[in-house]
């Protein structure tokens, strides 16, 4: 919830200005609900493509402050973001990970489903708490979160999936998650896709790092084999630093 509608437009045009030449990496952009039929006109023919932030899975109805998949779909959406750290969690005393919904894996998979009916990518975004990580659970939660969220999807709906991975515990807390920990977690979410959708599948499988990537770590965490991205958070919000980890991806991938 950043931006006003001018400095939304100024952001997509400073992104426009910067994007690398070619079609190496798949960019998107993601604003607030109430921007994106003005961000798909700021972003007419770029390569620049538009993702909502959420959506709810009910098609219609006395949803108030609801936003379906279909509607997503006719403002010029090709993503959405679902699962999201700050809305699986809820606000409390002991849960300060910014989470403001306490949205469970079933609604993110009704959410999943209602996205690929409307033909919208969805970004499923899994990652573990602090107390989670000092546990020892990490891979349990990512696990169930996966297995939640992709329960019952054919080959065919799982290819049409991206996972970005987001360390909660490395979002603003002074704790950055290294490079090897992010191999770590995108090698076994990727084992977990394998495993239930087949290697194929898997290997094609877009996962992402969303873990407070700047331009200054970009690059570290690009080059790691099973680190295909970035979800970009606070960074995204300048154009000169979003286009810096734009083209660091590029070169982490060998892609110039």
């Amino acid at each position: 919830m950043n931006l006003d509608l001018a400095q939304a437009r100024e952001l997509v045009a400073g992104v426009r200005a910067g994007l690398p030449a070619g079609e190496a990496v798949d960019v998107a952009v993601c604003p607030t609900s109430i921007y994106l039929f003005p961000m798909a006109k700021a972003l007419a023919g770029s390569r620049i493509r538009l993702g909502a932030q959420n959506m709810y899975f009910e098609p219609h109805g006395a949803f108030t402050g609801e936003v379906s998949a279909a509607m997503v779909k006719e403002t010029g959406c090709t993503y959405v973001i679902l699962g999201h750290s700050e809305r699986r969690h809820t606000i409390g005393p002991k849960r300060p990970d910014g989470g403001i919904a306490g949205e469970d894996d079933a609604m993110i998979h009704r959410k999943v489903r209602a996205a690929l009916a409307s033909d919208l990518t969805p970004i499923l975004c899994v990652g573990e708490t602090l107390d989670e990580r000092d546990g020892g659970r990490t891979n349990a939660v990512l696990q169930r979160q996966i297995e939640g969220g992709l329960r019952g999807l054919t080959e065919g709906e799982a290819s049409r999936i991206v996972i970005a991975y987001e360390p909660v515990w490395a979002i603003g807390t002074g704790r950055n998650a290294t490079p090897e920990q992010a191999q770590d977690a995108h090698a076994f979410l990727r084992g977990l896709v394998k495993a239930r959708f087949g290697a194929a599948t898997a290997d094609a499988l877009p996962i992402l790092y969303g873990g407070s990537v700047k331009a200054s770590n970009a690059a570290q965490l690009i080059a790691q084999p099973d680190v295909d991205g970035a979800l970009v958070g606070g960074a995204s919000l300048k154009a000169d630093e979003f286009c810096g980890i734009i083209k660091a991806c590029i070169q982490a991938k060998g892609l110039a």
